[in-house]
């Protein structure tokens, strides 16, 4: 847990909820391991196996995965390739184009751009960051130049950002463990707009669980579809829009979703009777490498 990224006091969290959780069974010795740099050097030798709660960064775009392939030890979550796949939202779409699952029109701007590339409104991300950081919709021209500094910002002032279409409708999200599809979460944040705040400090942001079919089960093949194009194993989510008429839109893949109270894969992993803990060890015994 840690890490270097903008997520790094997320990823803390989660990291001490999961290791809270697999201790709480009595039945694995855990190691918690926080890292400050881009290596493992501060992993002990002789680990079974490794929870990945890294959040963004080197973490999450194969560079952990691919320093434990290295070293043979079995870890949770997608492998080196997937994980940098799924990171960069911009590989991310054009897998998704692709393999034919639905997403939605975007482009890439840089600085100085005087206006948006794709007709308002539309939505401003870093390309390889996660948590909402460095995200903004813009609907008026007034607000483009903040919105893509901001984002600019997020990745250090340098390269380009993603400009997506904005999809009106509901926001949707299915987690995936060990190819099996959870129930489907929709996300209602207040003033419509879910962003850092929304998902981290907001109390009032609501979680209903959608259960509407066809919908719900076309939610679910389509995460399905989208988790199998980047070539993803163990556990991922898969945001959606869904737009007015009922048309779905993947937004993006995350291979490290977060374990914290607001967390929405362990809320799914738990619909069916499980604990916590229960959700948290059934991700690490999908752990493999390579």
């Amino acid at each position: 847990m840690g890490g270097t990224s903008n997520e790094r006091e997320v990823s803390l969290v989660s990291g001490k909820n999961v290791a809270d959780a697999l201790e709480s069974l009595e039945k694995y010795d855990v190691s918690r391991v926080t890292l400050d740099a881009d290596n493992i050097d501060a992993l002990p030798d002789g680990m079974d196996a490794v929870y990945i709660a890294l959040h963004g960064g080197w973490g999450e775009s194969g560079g952990v995965q691919a320093a434990l392939d290295k070293r043979k030890i079995p870890y949770t979550g997608p492998g080196a390739e997937a994980s940098r796949i799924a990171m960069d939202k911009v590989k991310t779409k054009l897998v998704l184009e692709m393999k034919g699952v639905p997403t939605a029109k975007w482009t890439l701007a840089s600085a100085g751009a005087e206006a948006s590339p794709l007709p308002l409104p539309v939505v401003v991300k870093p390309p390889c960051d996660g948590s909402s950081v460095g995200i903004g919709k813009v609907s008026t021209a007034a607000e483009w130049p903040g919105a893509l500094a901001c984002a600019l910002a997020a990745q250090g002032g340098k390269g380009e950002v993603l400009v997506e279409e904005y999809i009106p409708g509901r926001e949707m999200t299915v987690g995936i463990i060990d190819g099996e599809p959870l129930d489907v979460v929709e996300i209602i944040a207040k003033g419509g707009w879910y962003g850092y705040e929304e998902k981290y400090n907001s109390e009032e942001t609501r979680y209903p669980f959608f259960d509407d079919e066809p919908l719900a089960g076309k939610l679910k093949e389509t995460a399905l579809a989208a988790w199998k194009a980047l070539g993803c194993r163990g556990v991922a989510r898969v945001d959606f829009r869904v737009s007015p008429l009922g048309r779905i839109y993947v937004l993006e893949l995350n291979t490290s979703p977060g374990f914290t109270a607001h967390s929405l894969v362990p809320r799914a992993g738990m619909r069916g009777g499980r604990s916590f803990a229960q959700v948290c060890e059934r991700i690490l015994s999908a752990a493999t490498f390579g």
